[in-house]
């Protein structure tokens, strides 16, 4: 696959007050999970491995463990506010918000967790922007995971939110497996994923 050039491209010009939510659905031709956060467009990088198999492994424990009442989603669109649409890497929502096949996000109110598996050019989105912008919004728990330098397995910093200030609190850090039990009771082996002895 090649890029193509740089003079051919047709970037969108963003509105006086910034794309919302609503932008995000309509514009043609936006590279797969395209965010919008605080009106901008962001664009992510190619994924690497590990993203990819810390948020497989999360999101087939976090079905394996949770009920019918929920359903566990792969990086789909949170509507927070009308100018902020990120896409965290797994979300937790109610079952009665699924409405089918062709539905394209959720709402802040119906999401029970989000998760950020964090990686290099997401790092200050992953761990101060999308965290206060989801605890602004009310949604009670959030998972951030980091890839530990030494074993190269995920670690999980699990937060809840504080109500009055809405702001999240650090409940733990899990390394080998994710004990928890809100927003139901999960757990999770951790080092499925990590460089093979």
């Amino acid at each position: 696959m090649t890029a193509e050039p740089a003079e051919h491209r047709r970037w969108p010009v963003p509105p006086p007050d910034g794309w919302t939510v609503d932008d995000l659905f309509t514009l043609p031709d936006l590279p797969p999970h395209t965010e919008v956060i605080d009106g901008s467009l962001i664009f992510v990088g190619p994924q690497r491995r590990f993203h990819f198999l810390a948020v497989d492994l999360l999101v087939q424990g976090l079905r394996a463990c949770l009920g019918p009442e929920f359903s566990v989603e792969r990086e789909m669109t949170v509507v927070l506010d009308r100018r902020n649409g990120p896409e965290p890497d797994v979300s937790v929502v109610r079952a009665d918000a699924v409405t089918g096949l062709d539905q394209t996000c959720f709402h802040a109110k119906d999401v029970l967790l989000a998760v950020e598996v964090v990686f290099p050019d997401s790092e200050a989105r992953d761990r101060m922007y999308k965290p206060h912008k989801y605890a602004v919004a009310g949604i009670p728990n959030f998972w951030r995971v980091e890839q530990d330098g030494l074993t190269g397995r995920p670690v999980v910093h699990v937060y809840e939110l504080d109500l009055l200030t809405m702001s999240y609190v650090h409940m733990g850090r899990h390394s080998n497996r994710v004990e928890v039990d809100k927003p139901a009771p999960v757990d999770i082996d951790l080092t499925a994923v990590g460089p093979r002895p």
